[in-house]
């Protein structure tokens, strides 16, 4: 391991804290209020990996990586600018306990912060690889459980024996247990949300169906979400929400599942611009916008259109839209 790159995992250890303040927002009691967190920025060097900017912030690896499609994932060059993806809308979901959009690999969790505010701690995940989706449902957690064993099923194992390695029936907790130290139990067999013993696999879609989760953030939803608490796992490719009188668009890249490459998101996504439009047609949308959201797919919400009341708003939609033609509307506004 390089020197650098040693000082990355120490930082990611020294650093979980602040990152876990980070990933949580206060909800406002405002209608128009979808749009949470604010993105930052850091500067990496030649001997790191967005991978090892993912695991020092506590981002998701596919959250880094669309969010800077122009750094080179593996050889960057040194001082290269990342944009760390702290800013998302919320999934249309119930915003009560546990919502997973397996589409953006995050986990959002409802609750009530010590000072009994109303608040949506934001994690990223790994999901289902693409012949092992995360199932989509309704669910809850049934049962909470400290330093698990893993009971790998007989489909697991011939997969490892296939490749030489041969998993026991019982894999007692310990550092090579894939489950981590904490794990909550969902009301749909063998499938759980878990820790991991490799932080540097979040973000990805490889797991046979389970929620992993960084080990610091899978510690603090143990502490926090009760037994009983709802489960809703959506797949929401892309995400329309407002803050205030500005409109938003967030896309991702479609998964993969059951082998097969989800429909793209245009079609969906008009279809939803055009019904606001349609209940408020007082809302202006620059369409260019959206069409390079949808194609760039950074995951970074993007402004797209306003709902203005009067001259002075159309003034603003003139200056802060229009007049943009750089093509390149990946900061929120």
């Amino acid at each position: 391991m390089t020197s650098a790159r040693a000082f990355g995992v120490l930082l990611a250890a020294l650093c979980c804290l602040p990152c876990l303040a980070e990933n949580r927002h206060i909800l406002t009691s405002e209608t128009n209020t979808d749009l949470v967190g604010n993105n930052s920025s850091t500067n990496i060097s030649r001997e790191e990996t967005l991978i090892d900017i993912a695991v020092r912030y506590q981002l998701g690896y596919n959250m880094i990586r669309s969010a800077n499609p122009d750094v080179d994932a593996w050889l960057p060059d040194d001082g290269s600018n990342v944009l760390l993806p702290f800013s998302v809308i919320l999934p249309d979901a119930p915003r009560t306990g546990i919502v997973i959009n397996t589409a953006e690999m995050r986990l959002y969790f409802y609750h009530r912060d010590e000072q009994q505010n109303d608040t949506v701690t934001v994690y990223p995940i790994s999901v289902g690889r693409r012949d092992w989706a995360t199932p989509l449902t309704e669910t809850r957690v049934t049962m909470k459980i400290e330093h698990p064993p893993w009971y790998p099923p007989d489909s697991i194992r011939a997969e490892h024996a296939a490749r030489g390695d041969i998993l026991p029936k019982i894999v007692p907790a310990g550092p090579d247990n894939p489950l981590g130290d904490y794990l909550l139990a969902l009301d749909i067999p063998s499938y759980f949300i878990h820790g991991t013993n490799k932080r540097f696999g979040i973000g990805m879609q490889v797991t046979h169906g389970c929620i992993r989760m960084y080990p610091e953030h899978i510690g603090e939803l143990y502490n926090l979400a009760p037994v009983n608490t709802p489960v809703s796992i959506v797949n929401q490719p892309y995400k329309i929400g407002w803050k205030e009188e500005k409109l938003y668009l967030e896309v991702h890249h479609p998964l993969e599942l059951d082998g097969v490459a989800q429909e793209e998101n245009r079609t969906g996504i008009v279809d939803k611009l055009t019904s606001i439009l349609e209940k408020q047609p007082e809302v202006l949308i620059d369409w260019n916008r959206v069409d390079i959201a949808i194609t760039k797919a950074t995951g970074i919400p993007v402004l797209v259109g306003i709902q203005p009341h009067s001259l002075s708003d159309f003034e603003y939609y003139r200056n802060h839209i229009r007049s943009d033609h750089s093509n390149q509307p990946d900061m929120i506004e």
